[in-house]
């Protein structure tokens, strides 16, 4: 069984920066995909970036290609998501994953195992 939670959310004007935290408990979470997904009011769920267990793989939604870093420290079992020039749209809640072995797609919500509480990211225009 694992835990996530997330934290680094909060309101920001739109070109600006945050970073988005989400600590596993378990001793296993260097052996899982991690994934990180949002969902904004009336929408589903939709996917946002994912890492490889080694770091070696990283995968972004086109709409945050080039603004957000996936990144993740499996001494501290941790994954970040490095979020900058937000826009109103990146607007949501913003949930990480974990998705054990063996690896589904990692761009699909229902691959994914595990999940955080979820943590607020508004950016206001």
């Amino acid at each position: 069984q694992v835990q996530l939670v997330e934290s680094g959310g909060g309101l920001v004007q739109a070109g600006g920066s945050l970073r988005l935290s989400c600590a596993a408990s378990g001793r296993t979470f260097s052996a899982y995909v991690m994934g990180w997904f949002r969902q904004a009011p009336g929408k589903e769920r939709e996917f946002v970036a994912a890492i490889s267990w080694n770091t070696v793989n990283t995968n972004y939604a086109d709409s945050v290609k080039g603004r957000f870093t996936i990144s993740r420290d499996n001494a501290k079992n941790t994954v970040y998501l490095q979020m900058n020039s937000l826009k109103p749209e990146d607007t949501a809640v913003y949930y990480c994953a974990a998705d054990p072995p063996p690896f589904g797609n990692y761009y699909q919500a229902q691959t994914y195992d595990y999940w955080g509480q979820g943590t607020q990211v508004t950016v206001s225009s």
